[in-house]
């Protein structure tokens, strides 16, 4: 038996002809982002942002594309233009992500990085789904990953603002935290932060901070650097950028889970 044909619909370039590009997975719904983003031009917004990139470094630095409160065209056109790293801030909204048939159709597999506020009622919820935790500052949640989800792939993150409720650890802390995850069985691959608020060389000197206390662990990430401040970020020493409006516009209110 077949499964059902999905409906092949390209968005209208500026000269009003169909451009060529690439499938929409969802039956009479347009592969695009905001109504004007294709796969095309997310294809070449990534393409640009790891030319800057190759010239601020010649480190490999991974790009995750934030899509919460996206719709799932946008998870598909990421897919469909080669990136499979994906972040997600909500723990329903991740869960809805990995079960959606519009992505399950890509035939792409996407590595999902949970990358909003742990809360341990959460963790059981996407255990299976998880690429990575990065945003792992406590011992409560180390110890739920370590139950719901065995030798799972971690990232712990520091709190460079010291705003309340945004998340993190105090960098000494870090050493602790570090060692209690390997001790729960747990892989911790690197350190995870968010720049403080303002211009991003505000940032600098908290992401250089990250960048020598996970080399003193011997942890070989470094997720630090968003759309604002990725470039500070990568000359400071980021392995990791986490990367939303830059890619993929202006998000869309009410996330997957509301769709």
């Amino acid at each position: 038996m077949h499964g059902p044909r999905w409906r092949v619909v390209l968005l209208a370039g500026p000269s009003g002809h169909r451009s060529a590009g690439d499938r929409c997975v969802a039956p009479k719904r347009r592969c695009a982002v905001n109504d004007q983003l294709t796969v095309e031009a997310v294809r070449r917004r990534i393409a640009e942002v790891r030319a800057e990139i190759a010239q601020l470094t010649d480190r490999s630095v991974r790009i995750v594309g934030v899509t919460k409160t996206h719709l799932d065209d946008v998870v598909v056109a990421a897919l469909q233009a080669g990136l499979v790293d994906l972040g997600e801030n909500y723990a329903q909204d991740l869960r809805a992500r990995a079960g959606a048939a519009p992505i399950l159709a890509t035939g792409v597999a996407p590595r999902w990085h949970f990358i909003g506020q742990l809360q341990s009622n959460k963790v059981r919820l996407i255990a299976g789904d998880v690429w990575c935790w990065q945003t792992v500052d406590r011992s409560s949640i180390i110890a739920e990953i370590a139950r719901r989800d065995p030798g799972a792939r971690i990232m712990v993150q520091v709190d460079l603002a010291g705003i309340p409720g945004r998340g993190g650890c105090r960098i000494a802390e870090v050493s602790g935290l570090v060692g209690e995850a390997g001790r729960a069985g747990l892989a911790v691959i690197g350190l995870m932060a968010v720049g403080v608020p303002g211009p991003p060389e505000l940032s600098r000197t908290g992401f250089a901070q990250v960048v020598r206390t996970a080399e003193d662990l011997g942890l070989a990430e470094r997720s630090i650097g968003m759309s604002g401040d990725y470039r500070v970020a990568v000359e400071e020493g980021s392995t990791m950028v986490r990367l939303g409006s830059l890619l993929f516009g202006d998000r869309r209110v009410g996330g997957a889970s509301s769709q």
